[in-house]
């Protein structure tokens, strides 16, 4: 099943980065989620934005693996004009940091004549608003862990000569790679009504399968969970916890929801679930696919 979810108002919001764009903006600001940098990247953004300067900011990094996290830093960072921070979107002050950044990428701009413009844009629940309120002081904007709370653009003063330009939360309109859909879909990126709960616990299992085995193992009581199927550690999980319908069957629904739940939760511990090279091989595939799909639809036309 691939996962997909661009609801009315997110058209809006290209059309306002785009002309924001066009308007003059010296730094684009990406929020990222820590736990999935590479899923969490919008390649709608990369389009509209082409040019400019970029700091990545790895939000929730108190919920991911901080290994993983250096090796995320360390690919934004080796890219030309790309600033990578990871951060906490609560920490107490993190705009010196980000003010910082953002002077370093746009060196001639500053001071009341030029000053930096400064837009900020990420997907939906990546943790903007959050940030924004912390870097303001105030609650300047409304926050939750529902998908698409922020609606409307609005220009922050973060400094006498710096300026934000925050945008609501954008998906784009195709996600290409599959698994990114699924992990977006299990972070809480992608509105609950867009997705099956059991199929996206399934993918999100099969990927912490391999690296996170243990923590499985700790939270449900259970052993050999590298080597089980999945299909058998779904019902593994349920019968630990008691989740069995009458004539024995496992209310996989429940499950489910108990899976996804830890995992938002933090209730498995601080988890990555993708590499860059990984990301890398999964983008790969997905695009040969596309050209693949595009090329046998150009040949039917052609018929």
């Amino acid at each position: 099943m691939a996962i997909q979810w661009f609801p009315g108002h997110m058209h809006v919001t290209r059309k306002a980065i785009a002309e924001r764009v066009k308007t003059g903006i010296d730094v684009v600001i990406e929020l990222l989620d820590a736990r999935l940098p590479g899923s969490s990247a919008n390649p709608l953004l990369a389009e509209l934005t082409a040019g400019k300067p970029a700091l990545k900011l790895l939000n929730k990094q108190d919920l991911a693996d901080t290994e993983r996290t250096a090796l995320w830093l360390a690919h934004y960072n080796s890219l030309p004009a790309t600033r990578a921070i990871a951060l906490d979107a609560s920490e107490p002050a993190p705009a010196a940091r980000l003010i910082a950044a953002c002077r370093d990428l746009a060196p001639l701009r500053g001071g009341m004549v030029k000053p930096l413009r400064v837009l900020i844009c990420g997907i939906p629940n990546v943790g903007k608003s959050t940030l924004i309120n912390t870097l303001m002081g105030k609650r300047a904007t409304k926050t939750g862990d529902e998908a698409g709370i922020t609606r409307i653009e609005q220009c922050l003063v973060l400094a006498n000569d710096v300026y934000l330009f925050d945008t609501p939360g954008m998906l784009w309109p195709k996600v290409l790679v599959p698994e990114s859909g699924y992990l977006l879909a299990a972070s809480g990126a992608i509105g609950r009504n867009a997705y099956d709960e059991q199929e996206v616990a399934f993918e999100l299992l099969a990927v912490l399968q391999p690296v996170y085995a243990e923590r499985i193992e700790s939270r449900y009581r259970l052993s050999a969970v590298a080597a089980m199927p999945t299909e058998d550690l779904l019902d593994a999980i349920g019968r630990q916890r008691g989740l069995v319908r009458s004539g024995a069957r496992i209310d996989l629904q429940k499950v489910a929801e108990v899976v996804l739940n830890d995992f938002r939760a933090t209730a498995l511990g601080r988890i990555t679930l993708e590499t860059p090279v990984q990301f890398a091989g999964w983008l790969a595939a997905a695009e040969a696919e596309e050209a693949a799909r595009l090329a046998r639809k150009a040949e039917r036309g052609a018929r």
